[in-house]
């Protein structure tokens, strides 16, 4: 995300009076990646609109300067994209079953939300549950692929004004980039980011998924669209094991009474439902589509896992077992 000066400014000030230590001058030139006499500029200017910078003693030669805290700076005013990223992170510590540390950042939520001054900001709590709808978090979490900042800015901007976009976007295997005109509607993060979009084209209006760093500019329209209320991110995340969408099928798997207490933390799918049988074995049912990555992931159990449906699973797996056959040293594909 890029900032103007001004905007800099003032988040150097919040920076001088949060920090325990002070703030030197190679702090401000490693965050805002600027030489040491911008640093120091930047320092000067945030001293002569608040006096009460002081210089504090640090251990060595360099030296730091603060805000104290008794002191108060212009109100603060908590975006809602600060907060929908605090609530992605609870969220992916709660599934990692990091339930304290995702405590700890509701808290902080709470807190933040005190610099209203006890008055509710309507627009902004709409805003912040657009982005909690937009932000969407895909099963399976992985490497991160590197996604342009002024791209993810403009989508999340047209996303809360719900205007219609066009990507300049480049598809998988191609090295051509294409227009498309989309009405956007969210994000779902995993091995690889996507947005989760309308397609205007007349030969699909259907949702289609965008890979984000596949995309390399977004021109927003000045063409208003209205969100369909029967469509839900959540649930269009949750109808596959991944990222991908297609037929739902009835999954049954079968884990071995080794494995059973191992499988039984894990969380495959929403939808899924988990027996212990009386030999020790765990049967889970989900319905859910993405079975290629269903496949890939079952892989890593082994011969511990038993596909008892459908077919068309048995069969991706079979064929997965003959390529691994194959060749002793295999990587688990760009899904």
């Amino acid at each position: 995300m890029r900032f103007t000066k001004a905007e800099n400014l003032l988040r150097l000030a919040i920076w001088f009076q949060s920090s325990y230590v002070g703030v030197g001058l190679q702090d401000i030139q490693e965050e805002f990646d600027v030489g040491r006499r911008t640093a120091e500029r930047m320092r000067d200017a945030v001293s002569r609109l608040l006096p009460d910078l002081l210089e504090v003693q640090s251990e060595g030669t360099k030296k730091r300067w603060k805000i104290p805290k008794s002191k108060s700076l212009l109100p603060i005013k908590v975006q809602a994209e600060e907060l929908a990223a605090l609530d992605i992170a609870r969220q992916i510590l709660k599934r990692k079953a990091l339930t304290d540390q995702a405590e700890h950042l509701r808290e902080i939520e709470r807190k933040l939300r005190t610099f209203d001054n006890g008055q509710r900001s309507t627009g902004r709590e709409v805003d912040l549950e657009a982005m909690l709808e937009a932000e969407g978090l895909a099963m399976r979490l992985g490497p991160k692929p590197i996604i342009d900042a002024d791209v993810l800015d403009a989508l999340r901007e047209a996303i809360l004004k719900c205007v219609k976009v066009t990507l300049h976007y480049k598809s998988r295997g191609s090295d051509h980039i294409r227009r498309q005109r989309v009405c956007p509607y969210g994000f779902l993060y995993g091995k690889q980011h996507y947005l989760v979009a309308y397609s205007t084209n007349p030969k699909v209006k259907d949702y289609r998924l965008y890979r984000l760093d596949n995309i390399h500019r977004v021109t927003p329209l000045d063409e208003p669209y209205e969100r369909r209320e029967d469509f839900s991110l959540q649930h269009y995340a949750e109808q596959s094991f991944g990222i991908f969408q297609g037929e739902k099928y009835e999954v049954v798997l079968m884990f071995s009474e080794r494995t059973a207490t191992d499988a039984n933390s894990f969380s495959f799918h929403p939808t899924q439902n988990m027996v212990v049988l009386e030999d020790g074995r765990l049967q889970i049912t989900m319905h859910a589509s993405g079975l290629r990555e269903l496949a890939w992931h079952l892989l890593t159990w082994g011969s511990e896992v038993e596909i008892i449906k459908p077919e068309r699973l048995k069969g991706m797996m079979n064929d997965l077992q003959k390529v691994m056959a194959k060749s002793r040293h295999w990587t688990e594909p760009d899904l």
